[in-house]
C-alpha cells in the first residue's frame, strides 16, 4: 500500500514539473509576440511537453527532458526581454533555429516511439534511453550556445566593443579586458550538424590530434562530409573543455581570395580587433594569448597554388600551423597544405550509415532494399545521399517511384526545390584557378567544339585538337571504372602533359586513384558525364581506340594471345562503351564487329554473362552481323556452363549460315554443337554433328579441322562407352596433328587420350598422355587446358583410391581458375566426391554447397543438378552415420 502511495506522489511531482515548465513556456511564448521565430520555438516546446505529459503512461522517464527544455526556454525568454526580431545578431537567430529544429525533432520521434508502443501508450526506458540521452544532450548543447542569457542579453553590447576596438584599441583596452572573462569576443563557430552518421571513429582521431594541438587537414571531394566533421569537432565535449569559447570557424569560400580579405576576416573571428591588418604580426600578441582552434573551411578557395595571392595566403596558414598553441583545421578538396598537418583518411560512408542518413530525412518509409541499392550507386557519397533523400521527401515520392526518378533523370533528382548544391560543389571545384590553368581552350578547341564546324571538318584532323581539361574529365566519368592509368599514353596522345593534369584532377580531388585506375565518386561521375557520347569528339576517339584494341586474332599460339588479357580488368569500361555505342547507332557496322571481338575476349580470358546478349538477339535476322555475334555468344555460355542456351544459339547460328551457304562457318557451328550435346549427354546427336562437320572438312582438304572433328568425335564416343572407337579416333585425330604450329589442338588430344585410357584401365599410357599435354600447355601458359589437364588426373587418382595424389591435383585445378568461377565449380565438386569418400563429410557438404551455388548462379543446370545429387548422397550418408550413432547409444543404454 505504502508503494502504491509513493508512486502516486511520484507521479505527481512529474505531472506537477511538467505542468510547471508548460506554463512557463506559455507565458514566454506571449511575452516575445514581436520575435516571431522564438514563438515558433516556444510553441514547439510546450506542445512537446504537453504530449508527453498527457499521453504517455511513463512520463518519469522524461522529467529531465521536461526540466531541460524549461531551463532553455527561461534563458531564451529573459534574454529576449525588451527585444525586437531587429536588435538580434544573426548568431542568436541561427540558435533559435537550432533549437526550434532539434525540439521538432524531438517530438517527431516521439510520436514514431508512442505509434511502435501503442499498446502500453509508454516508450521502453531500456531500449529508447539512448535516444532520451542524445535529446537532453542536444537541449544542453543549446542551453551552452545561448550561455547561460548572457551571450542574448549582452549582444549588442558586445557587438558595440568589437566596433569601438576596430576603431581605437588602445581606448577600448580596458572594455575588453573588463568584459573578457564573461563575453567571449570574436565569433562562436556555426551550430553542429543534427547528426553526422558513421563518423564517429573519425572525430574522435581528430579530436585525441585537437587536445595535443596537432594541425590536422581533412582532404576529400566536396559533398563528402568534410566540414560536418569539423563542425562535430568543434563541438564535442572534450574540445570545448579544452578550448572553451576560444572555438573558431571560417568559411573561406565566402572571402574573396585574397591576402587583406583573409587576415581582416581571421582578425574579425578570433576577435583580436586589429583592422585592415597588412600582414600575421599585429595579430600574433593575440594568437599567441591562449589556446585556440581554428577551422578553414573549404579552403582550397584561398589555398589554390594558382590563386593570385596563393603564396602569401599560403604563408599565414602555415605559421598559424606552427603556432604551440593553436591547433589549426582544415578542409579543403586540394591537398595544398601546411607539410605538417595530419591527414587523417575521409572515406565514404559505410552502407549502413548511408542508409541512415537518408531515413533520418526521409521519415514516410522503413528500411528497403531499394534505398541500400539507391546509396550504394550514389558509391555512399553524403550530400547526395541528403539531397536524395530531401528531394524525396519535398515531393512526397515512394520509394519505387524514387528508383524510376533516379534511373530516368540522374543528377537531377539530386536538386531540391531550394537548393542545387551537388552542383555547385562540383562547379566550385572545376572553376578553381588551377583547374582552369591546365589546358587552356585554344581557338582550334573552340572549333572543334562547334557542332557546325565538326561536320565540315575530318574526323582525323579534330582527333589532332589537344582536348579542354573538362573532355578529359568526361572521358573519365564515361566509364564506369574510370581510366586504367596505365593508357593514359595510348588513350590521350594529343595531350602532352597528361600525367601531370590527371594528377591535378586528384590534386582537387575531382578524381582518385583506386587499383590503378583513376575515377570519381558517382555523383561526380553522374554529373560530367557527357550527356551526348556521339558528339564528344574525345571519346568517340576513345572508342575508336578500343575498338582497334579489341580487333586482335586471339589464338592461345600467338602473342597477342597473352597481351589481350588486357580485357580482365577493363571488361566492365568496354562493355558500357559497346552498350552506349550500341544504343547511339545500331547500324553502325564497326561497333558490332567490336562486339564480337568483345565476347569473344570474355569467352577466352574472362568468361562470364555479359548484357550485350539481349541486344545481339535483338538483331533482325537480316543483319550481317547477327550470326557472327551469335556464334561467338554461344561460345560464351558454354564457357559458363549454360549448355541449353549455348545448343540454342548455335541452332539460329546454323539456320543463318546455311542460308547464306558458308560452308565453313556452318561446319564450325556444327562442331561446337557437338560439344553443347556432349555436355548435355546426347552423344548420338552429338557425333551425328561432329561427322556431318567432318565431311565438311574433308572435301575442303582441311587436316586441322578434320583433326578437330576427330578429337571431339572420340571425346563423345567415350562418354557413350565405345572405348575402342574412341581411341581409334582420337589417334587418327593425334596422327594428323603436326608437332609444331598446333599445339593447342596437340595438347587437347593428348587429354583426350589420357582420358580416354584412364576409362579403359590402362593408368601408365594415360599418365604417359596427361603428362605430355602438361608439358605442352605449361610451355604456353593455358590456364584452361592446365585446370583439365590436373582435373582429368584428380579424377583418374580418385578412381584408383589414391587421395594424396588426387588432392595435389584438385589443388593444382584450382590455380588454375583465376577469373572462372565455372571451372572453380567443377574442382570444388571433385573436392567434395573426394571428402566424402573420406568420410570428412562436414567439409564435403560445405564444398558441394558452394560449388551448386557457383553452376546455379551461372545457369549450368546440368551442372547444378548433377552437384544436388552429390549433395543428397551426402545427407544420406549422415543419415546413416546418425542411425548408426543411435543404435550403439541405445544398445548402450
Amino acid at each position: 500500500m505504502a508503494s502504491t502511495s509513493q508512486g502516486q506522489k511520484g507521479s505527481n511531482g512529474v505531472r506537477s514539473t511538467l505542468n510547471a515548465a508548460i506554463k512557463l513556456i506559455s507565458l514566454a511564448k506571449d511575452a516575445c509576440h514581436g520575435i516571431p521565430p522564438a514563438q515558433v520555438a516556444f510553441g514547439i516546446a510546450g506542445t512537446l511537453l504537453t504530449m508527453i505529459r498527457d499521453s504517455l503512461a511513463n512520463q518519469q522517464d522524461f522529467v529531465d527532458l521536461g526540466r531541460a527544455c524549461a531551463d532553455v526556454c527561461k534563458i531564451l525568454d529573459r534574454g529576449l526581454k525588451g527585444r525586437q526580431l531587429g536588435d538580434l545578431s544573426s548568431s542568436v537567430l541561427e540558435a533559435i533555429g537550432e533549437l526550434t529544429t532539434t525540439l521538432a525533432g524531438i517530438q517527431s520521434e516521439i510520436v514514431k516511439l508512442g505509434k511502435r508502443n501503442a499498446a502500453s501508450q509508454a516508450l521502453n526506458a531500456n531500449s529508447d534511453k539512448d535516444k532520451i540521452a542524445r535529446w537532453n544532450r542536444d537541449l544542453d548543447r543549446i542551453r551552452q550556445t545561448f550561455n547561460i542569457e548572457l551571450d542574448i542579453n549582452t549582444n549588442i553590447l558586445v557587438t558595440d566593443i568589437h566596433r569601438k576596438i576596430m576603431a581605437s584599441p588602445e581606448d577600448a583596452i580596458g572594455q575588453r579586458q573588463s568584459t573578457h572573462a564573461s563575453v567571449p569576443l570574436g565569433e562562436s563557430p556555426p551550430p553542429p550538424p543534427r547528426v553526422c552518421f558513421g563518423r564517429n571513429e573519425l572525430i574522435e582521431e581528430i579530436v585525441g590530434l585537437a587536445e595535443n594541438l596537432e594541425p590536422v587537414a581533412l582532404i576529400g571531394a566536396g559533398g563528402i562530409g568534410k566540414t560536418s566533421i569539423a563542425l562535430a569537432v568543434l563541438h564535442h565535449d572534450h574540445v570545448k573543455d579544452r578550448f572553451g569559447d576560444n572555438r573558431r570557424f571560417i568559411r573561406c569560400d565566402r572571402l574573396p581570395a585574397s591576402y587583406l580579405h583573409f587576415l581582416a576576416r581571421i582578425s574579425q573571428v578570433i576577435g583580436a580587433g586589429v583592422e585592415n591588418p597588412e600582414d600575421l604580426a599585429p595579430l600574433r600578441p593575440f594568437l599567441s594569448s591562449r589556446e585556440l582552434i581554428l577551422f578553414l573551411d573549404n579552403a582550397e578557395s584561398i589555398l589554390d597554388p594558382q590563386g593570385k595571392d596563393s603564396q602569401k595566403i599560403y604563408a599565414v596558414v602555415e605559421e598559424l600551423s606552427r603556432f604551440e598553441n593553436i591547433c589549426l583545421g582544415i578542409t579543403s578538396r586540394i591537398t595544398t597544405v601546411p607539410p605538417h598537418c595530419k591527414r587523417p583518411f575521409v572515406p565514404t560512408l559505410s552502407a549502413e550509415s548511408a542508409c541512415e542518413i537518408f531515413y533520418a530525412i526521409y521519415t514516410n518509409g522503413g528500411p528497403s532494399d531499394v534505398i541500400s541499392e539507391l546509396v550504394r550507386q550514389l558509391d555512399f557519397h553524403a550530400l547526395s545521399i541528403t539531397l536524395l533523400a530531401t528531394t524525396a521527401s519535398q515531393n512526397e515520392w515512394a520509394y519505387n517511384r524514387l528508383a524510376q526518378e533516379w534511373d530516368a533523370r540522374r543528377v537531377q533528382v539530386l536538386r531540391t526545390h531550394h537548393n542545387e548544391s551537388l552542383a555547385a560543389t562540383i562547379e566550385l571545384s572545376l572553376d578553381s584557378p588551377t583547374f582552369r590553368q591546365l589546358i587552356p581552350p585554344s581557338k582550334s578547341h573552340r572549333v572543334a567544339t562547334s557542332p557546325t564546324l565538326r561536320k565540315l571538318i575530318p574526323s582525323p584532323i579534330l582527333r589532332k585538337v589537344p582536348p579542354s581539361a573538362r573532355e578529359l574529365l568526361e572521358v573519365v566519368a564515361f566509364f564506369p571504372q574510370g581510366i586504367d592509368e596505365k593508357n593514359l599514353d595510348w588513350l590521350f596522345p594529343t595531350t602532352s602533359n597528361r600525367k601531370e593534369i590527371f594528377d591535378k584532377f586528384c590534386v582537387l580531388s575531382l578524381t582518385h586513384r583506386n587499383n590503378g585506375f583513376i575515377t570519381m565518386l558517382a555523383p561526380i561521375r553522374d554529373y560530367l558525364c557527357p550527356l551526348d557520347p556521339g558528339s564528344s569528339p574525345l571519346l568517340c576517339a576513345t572508342k575508336d581506340r578500343y575498338f582497334t584494341r579489341l580487333s586482335v586474332h586471339l589464338d592461345p599460339e600467338e602473342p597477342e594471345f597473352q597481351e589481350a588479357e588486357w580485357i580482365k580488368s577493363e571488361d566492365v569500361n568496354v562493355e558500357h562503351l559497346l552498350d552506349v555505342f550500341i544504343s547511339i547507332d545500331p547500324n553502325t557496322r564497326d561497333v558490332w564487329k567490336a562486339c564480337r571481338y568483345f565476347v569473344n575476349h570474355l569467352y577466352w580470358h574472362k568468361p562470364r554473362h555479359t548484357l550485350l546478349g539481349s541486344k545481339i538477339e535483338g538483331l533482325p535476322d537480316g543483319h550481317r552481323s547477327k550470326a557472327k555475334c551469335l556464334f561467338e555468344l554461344s561460345a560464351l555460355f558454354g564457357a559458363v556452363g549454360n549448355h541449353v542456351e549455348k545448343k540454342r544459339l548455335l541452332i539460329q547460328t546454323l539456320t543463318l549460315e546455311r542460308e547464306k551457304g558458308d560452308d565453313v562457318r556452318v561446319a564450325q557451328t556444327l562442331l561446337f554443337l557437338c560439344v553443347a550435346n556432349r555436355m548435355l549427354g546426347l552423344y548420338k546427336e552429338g557425333i551425328q554433328r561432329a561427322e556431318e562437320a567432318l565431311e565438311i572438312h574433308k572435301r575442303r582438304r582441311d587436316t586441322f579441322d578434320q583433326a578437330r572433328c576427330l578429337t571431339e568425335i572420340a571425346r563423345l564416343l567415350l562418354e557413350d562407352e565405345q572405348l575402342d572407337a574412341a581411341e581409334t579416333a582420337a589417334s587418327r585425330a593425334n596422327d594428323l596433328i603436326p608437332e609444331k604450329g598446333q599445339e593447342h589442338l596437340l595438347c587437347r588430344s593428348h587429354r583426350a587420350l589420357g582420358k580416354i585410357y584412364c576409362r579403359k584401365g590402362e593408368k601408365e599410357k594415360a599418365i604417359d598422355h596427361y603428362e605430355t599435354a602438361l608439358r605442352i600447355a605449361s610451355r604456353f601458359n593455358w590456364q584452361d587446358q592446365l585446370f583439365w589437364i590436373h582435373f582429368g588426373m584428380a579424377q583418374m587418382f580418385s578412381s584408383e583410391h589414391e587421395s594424396g595424389d588426387a588432392e595435389t591435383h584438385i589443388q593444382q585445378a584450382k590455380s588454375h581458375t583465376v577469373d572462372n568461377t565455372y571451372l572453380l565449380g567443377f574442382a570444388m565438386e571433385l573436392q567434395a566426391r573426394l571428402w566424402l569418400e573420406k568420410r570428412w563429410l562436414k567439409d564435403a557438404r560445405s564444398e558441394g554447397l558452394a560449388a551448386l551455388e557457383i553452376f546455379e548462379s551461372l545457369g549450368a543446370a546440368e551442372d547444378a543438378e548433377g552437384c544436388r545429387e552429390l549433395l543428397q548422397e551426402i545427407e544420406r550418408v549422415v543419415e546413416a552415420f546418425a542411425s548408426l550413432s543411435r543404435a550403439i547409444q541405445s544398445s548402450s543404454a
